[in-house]
């Protein structure tokens, strides 16, 4: 079974038909395109190839930047035998028996790099299957996932392996592939300069994506270089990646948070529409919108929950795409808004002293005495009717006895919180003069 693993990356017979990504992988870690960051001489890789010495790496990117092609090459660089396995596809069973054939390698002298793709399908008990054999140095582990590893892959198998941030490629790095494909292909690829450059948009910054478009664009027999319009007609446009569960997820609502939070109309709009387009939930859409309108806007515009809880019951009673219109405006109107965190604060605050006096009972003269009992024991007892008092406003202590004065809320000097802030300073100054007075 070891064996199968081990084959499972083999080069092909040499009249067999190969795929042009596959023809043009690498074969030094040199000719990686788009992650200097990670290989370059001073960065990470760098660095442990040069001092002779390679840990164990989780390799984080998306998809097509060159995960398994750095893998296979630093298994090369470190004469490591390398053997490739897919969490999908492998359970316990074959894990045992990869460990075993890497202990009968270390045995004979020979290292093993086993490299995990989409490691974080592996369960808990799966993953800590890895790290006896991590730490007697029977394999050393390269994980690739496309998710956060600080979500989805244990801790202790995180402070075993170091983590390397693999980034989508760029277009200039999607011009170079193109480049050496058609060096590969002996042609160039049959598009007028706006087509080419359309067609490195749609690959998403998948490398491999693009290299297998090119491969099929070198199958068309043309009889001049096509334009957008009609390389569009024949192609395609790459989906955006997006995983309504996964970190994409939770990087772009983040991102269409803050962007309306920072009062950018336009950024918010477009992550919207990122997030629409790859098949988000509306609704999930419309809860977040809801809940930056009473963390950010807050009291500083009183009617932006409102709007937004109108926008989202439009969009229940219209549904998509016509509904998606007012989650829209929703989001143009809070990032627009005043904005004020002053009561979410005051909240988080409130509730950090509730803890810390959670059992203090309130003042007495502030309790109701429905019995002759709680009279006598003073329940009542002093309380001002606020109706009664000058200005309707008696100044007394509402704070357990013998706990400080808790001061929470504290309105900007934006919006509706303007007027807020007169009311709170105002009634501030007549406590004074109560407290003064008595």
């Amino acid at each position: 079974m070891a064996d199968l693993f081990e084959q499972a990356g083999a080069d092909p017979a040499p009249d067999a038909p190969r795929p042009l990504a596959d023809r043009l992988r690498p074969a030094r870690l040199a000719d990686v395109i788009g992650q200097e960051h990670v290989l370059g001489p001073d960065a990470p890789l760098g660095v442990m190839l040069s001092g002779g010495h390679l840990s164990s790496l989780i390799l984080w990117g998306p998809p097509g930047v060159g995960k398994t092609t750095i893998a296979r090459l630093l298994a090369d660089e470190t004469d490591l035998t390398f053997v490739q396995i897919s969490a999908i596809f492998t359970g316990v069973p074959e894990l045992r028996k990869v460990f075993e054939a890497a202990k009968h390698r270390r045995a004979n002298g020979q290292g093993t790099l086993l490299f995990v793709d989409e490691i974080h399908r592996f369960n808990k008990a799966q993953q800590d299957g890895f790290l006896p054999h991590m730490e007697d140095g029977t394999i050393l582990l390269v994980g690739a996932t496309t998710e956060n590893p600080s979500f989805e892959l244990n801790a202790a198998l995180l402070s075993r392996a170091q983590v390397l941030v693999l980034e989508r490629l760029e277009l200039r790095d999607l011009e170079l592939l193109a480049q050496r494909a058609e060096r590969e292909l002996g042609r160039p690829l049959p598009l007028t300069g706006e087509a080419r450059e359309a067609l490195l948009e749609m690959a998403d910054g998948d490398g491999r994506a693009v290299l297998n478009l090119i491969e099929q664009i070198a199958a068309w027999q043309v009889e001049k270089p096509l334009d957008p319009k009609a390389l569009g007609a024949r192609l395609m446009r790459r989906a955006a990646q997006y995983d309504k569960s996964g970190d994409a997820h939770y990087n772009l609502i983040s991102a269409l948070h803050k962007s309306v939070r920072g009062s950018d109309p336009d950024a918010a709009l477009y992550w919207l529409a990122r997030m629409l387009e790859g098949g988000e939930d509306p609704r999930y859409l419309a809860r977040r919108i809801t809940r930056m309108a009473v963390e950010d806007i807050g009291l500083a515009d009183t009617h932006a929950q409102t709007f937004c809880l109108e926008a989202w019951q439009i969009y229940e009673r219209l549904g998509s795409p016509e509904g998606e219109l007012a989650l829209a405006e929703a989001v143009i109107y809070l990032a627009l808004a005043p904005k004020s965190n002053a009561a979410y604060a005051a909240y988080k605050a409130a509730r950090r002293a509730a803890k810390e006096t959670g059992s203090n009972p309130p003042p007495k003269h502030i309790l109701n005495a429905p019995t002759g009992l709680m009279k006598d024991q003073g329940y009542g007892k002093g309380y001002e009717y606020d109706h009664d008092a000058e200005a309707g406003f008696s100044g007394q202590n509402y704070f357990p006895d013998g706990m400080p004065r808790g001061v929470y809320y504290t309105p900007v000097e934006r919006g509706f919180e303007r007027d807020l802030a007169k009311r709170v300073a105002w009634f501030a100054k007549l406590r004074a003069k109560r407290q003064a007075e008595g």
